[in-house]
């Protein structure tokens, strides 16, 4: 599986960001997909994850700010980010599991500053 996420940038706080991750190679036996994300000095975290039901895990710091989505083939899931705050400051991730095995993408940055 390979994983090309897409989306980061600068952006002011309270503004917003759709990060959005594509997956090849194996595609459709994807049972979760998602982001974390490493902010300098700190460890990677969770954001979210969407599993193949449908049903979705946040960080709570992210909860009712941040919403993951996945299309119907379940190849794509995007994060849409809305009011940032400079906390979630961090390279974001990409992430999906296969049966039992797990895959990352490249980093991309998101950074909020004014």
């Amino acid at each position: 599986v390979q994983l090309q996420a897409s989306g980061g940038g600068l952006v002011q706080p309270g503004g917003s960001l759709r990060l959005s991750c594509a997956a090849s190679g194996s595609g459709s036996s994807i049972n979760r997909m998602g982001w974390y994300r490493q902010a300098p000095g700190n460890q990677r975290e969770l954001v979210a994850l969407i599993y193949s039901d449908g049903s979705a895990n946040y960080a709570d710091s992210v909860k009712g700010r941040f919403t993951i989505s996945r299309d119907t083939a379940k190849t794509t899931a995007d994060l849409q980010m809305n009011s940032l705050q400079p906390a979630d400051t961090a390279v974001y991730y990409c992430y999906a599991r296969r049966y039992a095995t797990g895959y990352w993408g490249q980093g991309t940055q998101v950074t909020v500053s004014s």
